[in-house]
């Protein structure tokens, strides 16, 4: 992936929601070049396994790669890395996928780990440079009480590779909405600010000159000025940047509610504000399904904050 003028360690803060192949709004009848979803060669996968050979494997690969899982460059063998061979290689970065999914580590592509494949997610790596950031932060924490023995807990929250966050003098964040906003998010995001208000040591005000904003929230259509272009309905739902940069841009193309409704097409704007508001304050990627920070979303859910979300932010603030 070109990251043209970027420095890595931008591009690695850069977050993507991906969304899911809606199958309910795409009937098979209409489907032409321009609805297919990004993660229809899926389909044709279920139950491959090492030493398979089949169309939609190379694409595999190379999902696997964007996130992190597969790494051909560091590895000895690099013969299958352009082709639909079901190497040794994939079969490692299936069961480490797999793992960080809660799902059985076979290596095999059942339906369960596809379904998970196919669901909505975070586009920024899970893995980065070999380390698995999304079990970062499972570090046993050590409570002391009285004389008695210490007791562990253990936590699934990470954060951003080189612990990005916001100097500790600066508590209070204002954030503004772009031009061209739409109206039906304000209130959503809103309440999503006021959510982590209430669990963290932030505050957070909104103000009406975004030049001056410390957060400068969204929407934007295709190539809308920040090197990461959107692509239309589908695929890349959102994203946003670790601290201290402040950008969050929803895309224009997808389906958003106030409030998403089990069974509806939409994204639910205050969950995912949540979610991106939580890697805008440099948490990364929980393995805590319950977590707002789990990697992936769906159409049609609302989702709140979770204890391990609170925990990770008083962590990385030592708060």
């Amino acid at each position: 992936m070109a990251f043209k003028s970027f420095s890595l360690s931008s591009a690695l803060a850069l977050l993507v929601l991906l969304s899911l192949l809606s199958a309910h709004s795409v009937s098979l009848a209409d489907t032409n070049n321009e609805k297919k979803s990004p993660v229809e060669f899926l389909k044709h996968l279920q139950g491959c396994h090492k030493g398979d050979k089949v169309k939609g494997i190379l694409q595999l690969k190379k999902y696997l790669h964007r996130f992190g899982y597969l790494d051909y460059k560091n590895s000895k063998n690099r013969t299958h890395e352009n082709d639909d061979d079901f190497d040794e290689l994939l079969e490692s970065a299936v069961k480490t996928y797999q793992l960080n999914f809660h799902v059985n580590s076979t290596g095999v592509l059942d339906r369960k780990t596809l379904s998970k494949m196919a669901m909505p997610r975070c586009g920024n790596a899970d893995i980065v440079n070999g380390t698995n950031y999304m079990k970062s932060g499972e570090k046993s924490h050590h409570h002391h009480h009285g004389s008695g023995s210490p007791y562990h807990t253990v936590a699934h929250f990470s954060f951003f590779p080189r612990r990005q966050r916001w100097p500790s003098s600066l508590t209070h964040l204002t954030y503004s909405f772009l031009p061209g906003t739409r109206g039906e998010a304000m209130e959503p995001v809103a309440k999503a600010f006021r959510t982590w208000q209430g669990n963290t040591h932030f505050t957070f005000s909104r103000v009406a000159d975004s030049t001056n904003a410390y957060i400068k929230i969204g929407f934007g259509s295709r190539d809308h000025g920040d090197g990461f272009p959107f692509d239309g309905p589908g695929e890349t739902i959102a994203h946003a940047f670790a601290p201290t940069d402040g950008r969050f841009h929803y895309d224009a193309d997808e389906q958003w509610a106030a409030g998403a409704t089990p069974g509806s097409n939409s994204f639910d704007l205050e969950t995912v504000a949540l979610h991106e508001i939580g890697h805008l304050l440099g948490l990364g990627h929980s393995q805590v399904q319950g977590a707002i920070m789990f990697p992936s979303i769906s159409t049609g859910v609302t989702k709140g904050l979770h204890q391990d979300d609170i925990q990770g932010i008083r962590v990385l603030y030592n708060k």
